[in-house]
């Protein structure tokens, strides 16, 4: 009854919203697509699409179908990829999902060594995802989520790569400069940079500010690590970033970092991966490159 043309006419249908742009997407002819369709709705007794003017919208019963097409069509590519690869003798792409913003120069650490010993492998990293690669991960999308906040689910499998301490940043000028550590109560005045992260999604707020009922006076978004912490070097703010990330900046950049509180702020990155592929060695491989990666 339900094939899998359906789900692709259905996906074609919502994104493009007219029958000539979807026939033209899937190289079909209109009539082709209309029969399928009128097909279906026969065998199932209820409308699938509606048509508006020289657009189409999808019914209950289409957007039910058009949502199983976004959670299938991907697998089916990727399973095709993958067959097709083998036939090839090939091994394909690793496509990795960043949900860790300031990871991005350690994971340029990890490739350069995993492609001189993987060479048939191609990379592809997506930094799209601030925290929503779990749903690409499970639906096929990625093959790899980089992350330091995991979100257990069943069927992936999470594996610790490597510990470190989220401390604050401040300028060597700041008048918090000279602590060791640094309580919540005297940040209430204090400018904060960030990644564009939930505040709830922030371990400096969720760990640190929020179980002492405090803030800061502003919170500022800030996209790229580098300019993020040009402002803090230059007395316009704070931030919060890994230790190990801070340590290599402060090589060059007037720049301090502090313990959250006396006992720090403990964190890991881990790496997770799909259970079903946890036999891939190239996948093991990458995920044994960075645990020996700092």
């Amino acid at each position: 009854m339900l094939e899998r043309v359906h789900l692709e006419i259905l996906s074609a249908i919502k994104e493009h919203g007219t029958l000539t742009k979807a026939a033209d997407s899937l190289h079909l002819s209109q009539s082709a697509l209309s029969h399928s369709i009128k097909k279906l709705e026969g065998q199932i007794g209820t409308a699938i699409w509606q048509k508006e003017g020289r657009n189409l919208r999808l019914t209950a019963a289409g957007e039910r179908i058009q949502t199983l097409a976004t959670r299938l069509l991907p697998q089916f590519q990727h399973t095709e990829l993958q067959l097709k690869q083998i036939a090839k003798g090939e091994m394909g792409s690793l496509r990795i999902g960043m949900e860790c913003h300031p990871c991005y120069q350690w994971l340029l650490r990890v490739i350069q060594p995993y492609l001189e010993q993987w060479p048939e492998i191609d990379i592809d990293v997506k930094q799209a995802f601030q925290f929503g690669a779990l749903g690409a991960l499970m639906s096929y999308e990625i093959d790899l989520i980089i992350t330091p906040d995991p979100l257990f689910k069943p069927k992936i499998n999470y594996i610790p790569v490597f510990d470190y301490e989220h401390r604050l940043v401040v300028a060597d000028s700041h008048p918090l400069a000279q602590q060791e550590f640094v309580m919540p109560e005297q940040l209430s005045d204090q400018v904060l940079f960030s990644y564009p992260v939930e505040p709830q999604r922030l371990d400096i707020f969720s760990q640190f500010l929020y179980p002492a009922k405090c803030s800061v006076k502003k919170h500022k978004i800030i996209e790229t690590t580098e300019i993020m912490l040009q402002m803090v070097a230059a007395g316009r703010g704070i931030c919060a970033l890994p230790g190990w990330l801070v340590d290599e900046y402060a090589q060059s950049m007037p720049i301090k970092s502090l313990r959250f509180g006396k006992q720090g702020i403990s964190k890991q990155i881990f790496i997770g991966m799909r259970n079903d592929e946890q036999q891939l060695d190239y996948l093991n491989e990458f995920i044994e490159q960075a645990k020996n990666t700092k």
